[in-house]
């Protein structure tokens, strides 16, 4: 078997397991607030302490990368997640929110892994001028999980009503999902320790360049315009798109928008998750005749106009305009990915975890929602994803250009 193909085949496995699990996160979170009677504020702490992981952890992550290579870090991720979900149990036996948000964190650290050796392993893995296209495949197939892990949800965790149900049945809606997703990564782990990856070039250096870019990696690194303006990019957009994903089966059980029932809505949180991931494998096909900044600024136009569509309608108008933002999200990472991570040569690894911190936005972008909705309803709180939208047509259009001025 062709090394590179084996190597592109395992790591989709990666991409779509971390995407099944984020998403995951949209289902627990209605979840966890009716069981534990939270507001909206509290309950986005769900997706709080889960990717702030990504800030605390990206940069040292990155370091473990550039020491001991894509192969073992993705290994070790697939690890930290297996033990992160077996955690879930003894959190549902326990019925402490607290322990929830400590399996969380476990969690994001193990994702936070994933992803700061795969997205650049990914990027690459083969032509430059194609990296892009490959990346936005890649996100494709995470995209993928990020659609089925709301139906696995809904049936496992959301078919139990939380004032209806047993504590024995509150504690079988959560163990069995997250002891069948930590036994799957115990086995992807096995798997990519037993398989030998392709090595790339642009990670490994002799002595004398390693200890050079330990001295001035990140500093020199972070000086790239292009690059920290990304980093904001990558910021606003992960905030924005789990900002969306996290409120949409609240939303969706309001009377004047779906009147749904939580296991009802959460379905429709498949329909956001797969217009993301069908978007990405059109992008994947756009993103080699169509230069990149011009398809991410056309996006976060469209994104921005439908967001504001749903703010000021109602009913299915309301639902399915939200939905639609899924499909213009769908290229907009591994867009701003590539533009920001391009031409780093070896400090390739130092840009990935940048990157990957700035994931962060997930953490904070969310709470500023919730205290939103809390105080001016949650139809409102979505101007928030707006703002987002708007910094990011802001780098399409300008901020990706290494040359750019800013004073």
């Amino acid at each position: 078997m062709n090394k590179r193909l084996g190597s592109i085949a395992l790591l989709s496995l990666a991409f779509f397991m971390w995407g099944f699990l984020t998403s995951l996160n949209d289902i627990l979170i209605p979840h966890l607030k009716a069981l534990f009677e939270l507001n909206y504020t509290q309950a986005m702490f769900v997706q709080f302490v889960f990717f702030a992981a990504y800030a605390v952890l990206s940069v040292p992550l990155g370091k473990l990368v550039f020491k001991f290579g894509h192969k073992w870090s993705i290994v070790l991720g697939f690890f930290i997640t297996m033990l992160a979900c077996f955690l879930f149990i003894p959190a549902a036996y326990s019925s402490l929110y607290a322990f929830f948000l400590f399996s969380l964190i476990i969690l994001g650290g193990g994702i936070t892994l994933l992803q700061v050796a795969a997205n650049p392993y990914a990027s690459l893995l083969g032509n430059p001028k194609t990296a892009a296209s490959r990346l936005t495949l890649m996100q494709a197939l995470n995209s993928l999980g990020t659609t089925v892990g709301p139906l696995f949800g809904s049936v496992l965790i959301l078919s139990v009503a939380v004032n209806q149900a047993s504590h024995r049945q509150l504690v079988e809606s959560i163990e069995k999902p997250y002891l069948i997703l930590g036994s799957v990564m115990l086995i992807l782990g096995l798997l990519f320790t037993l398989f030998p990856l392709q090595k790339v070039e642009g990670t490994m250096v002799d002595k004398k360049t390693k200890a050079h870019l330990d001295e001035t990696g990140y500093k020199y690194t972070f000086r790239q315009k292009h690059l920290y303006l990304g980093c904001i990019a990558i910021f606003v957009y992960v905030g924005a798109e789990v900002s969306i994903g996290s409120f949409l089966v609240n939303y969706f059980e309001r009377p004047f928008i779906g009147g749904l029932t939580a296991a009802q809505a959460a379905k429709y949180v498949a329909f956001y998750w797969g217009g993301a991931m069908i978007g990405r494998f059109i992008g994947s096909f756009f993103l080699k005749i169509v230069k990149p900044p011009k398809l991410l600024s056309f996006n976060a136009i469209v994104a921005m106009i439908l967001v504001i569509i749903s703010i000021s309608s109602s009913y299915s108008i309301a639902m399915w305009s939200i939905l639609a933002v899924g499909l213009f999200n769908s290229i907009m990472f591994p867009t701003i990915f590539g533009l920001a991570h391009r031409e780093l040569h070896h400090n390739s690894t130092y840009g990935s975890a940048l990157l990957c911190t700035s994931i962060v936005g997930g953490a904070i972008i969310p709470i500023f929602q919730g205290v939103v909705a809390d105080y001016l309803g949650i139809q409102i709180a979505f101007i928030i994803p707006v703002i987002c939208y708007g910094y990011i047509l802001f780098y399409g259009l300008y901020g990706y250009n290494k040359n750019i001025s800013l004073g």
